[in-house]
């Protein structure tokens, strides 16, 4: 299991590396102040997707990543 400061690194990482910074900081105030819900925001992002598929992207995903750094 990866430790809560790789996860932050990599989170960090993925944010800014698809946000410009004014944007990365107002999506994290967004995360801080406690507006976002999660479920709401997933069907406005993935609409034509379930849990189901989502979950299985992730899963190939994570399992193609992990491989690569082994």
């Amino acid at each position: 299991m990866r430790s809560d400061m790789l996860i932050r690194h990599d989170g960090f990482k993925a944010l800014f590396g698809q946000l410009d910074p004014v944007e990365a900081e107002r999506f994290l105030v967004m995360l801080k102040r406690g507006n976002l819900d999660y479920t709401e925001w997933r069907k406005e992002l993935w609409p034509e997707q379930s849990v189901e598929e989502i979950s299985q992207k992730a899963t190939l995903y994570w399992n193609k990543k992990r491989s690569q750094q082994e």
